[in-house]
């Protein structure tokens, strides 16, 4: 039976939707069945992290609400031939898609992925409890800055009150030269205000934004400090 992981974030603008992207393909790569599932309804960013906006037919209010089976609105990434995504509504439907609806879709979804990555939507709110409904761990990315850490403090808190009891933090578009200035909290500061382990740290890179901007993860090339930091990342998370 598939892992269903869960990305969250405290806060919009932390990098959640393109390390969602990256951290798929690293699974995808080792030869993991992965599905990549867009929950953030209204605001949709993960196809064009993909590359994959042109190839849309159907989204997962269609499955939900029954307008199409789960196999039409799987898209396949040819780049990477284990990896498979399926996009969010571009508009937002308070209500048409419940707790109970995603709970069911990712039992069936289990039955043929090894691993089941959900974009949610940023920030506490009815659309993260239907996005976090079916999720076996929770992933909560933040920045290195103390609004982002409160918030990403709040959004763990949430999802253990929702009953994801494994949950971890990782710290985006890290500058190492400010931390060790002490201009924004390091990361022994973080892990002290946040109550949840930090798998991971990922530090600025503008080729990371050039890349998704160009719909391909940067983790398409193997063996650059990127992927290694990526690909560490992701071991941490599924051994968690």
């Amino acid at each position: 039976m598939g892992e269903v992981i869960l990305i969250a974030s405290g806060k919009g603008g932390t990098g959640k939707t393109v390390f969602t992207a990256n951290a798929g393909v690293i699974l995808a790569q080792r030869g993991f069945e992965v599905l990549l599932i867009d929950m953030d309804l209204g605001l949709r960013n993960l196809d064009l992290a993909l590359g994959l906006e042109n190839k849309v037919v159907y989204d997962v209010r269609d499955v939900c609400t029954g307008v199409c089976r789960i196999s039409q609105a799987i898209i396949s990434h040819k780049a990477f031939p284990h990896l498979h995504f399926m996009a969010a509504s571009p508009s937002r439907e308070d209500g048409e898609i419940t707790p109970l609806h995603m709970q069911v879709l990712c039992r069936k979804l289990r039955k043929q992925f090894d691993y089941i990555i959900i974009d949610g939507p940023a920030g506490i709110n009815d659309g993260l409890i239907v996005a976090a409904a079916g999720a076996d761990l929770g992933v909560v990315v933040t920045l290195p800055d103390y609004a982002a850490i409160r918030d990403a403090d709040h959004m763990d808190r949430f999802l253990g009150d929702l009953g994801i009891r494994n949950r971890c933090c990782v710290v985006n578009k890290a500058i190492a030269r400010l931390m060790s200035q002490g201009m924004v909290p390091g990361i022994q500061e973080i892990s002290k205000l946040m109550r949840i382990p930090i798998v991971g740290v990922i530090q600025y890179d503008e080729n990371i934004n050039i890349s998704s901007n160009y719909g391909l993860p940067i983790v398409y090339k193997k063996g650059t400090y990127i992927y290694e930091n990526f690909s560490k990342i992701v071991d941490r998370i599924i051994g968690s």
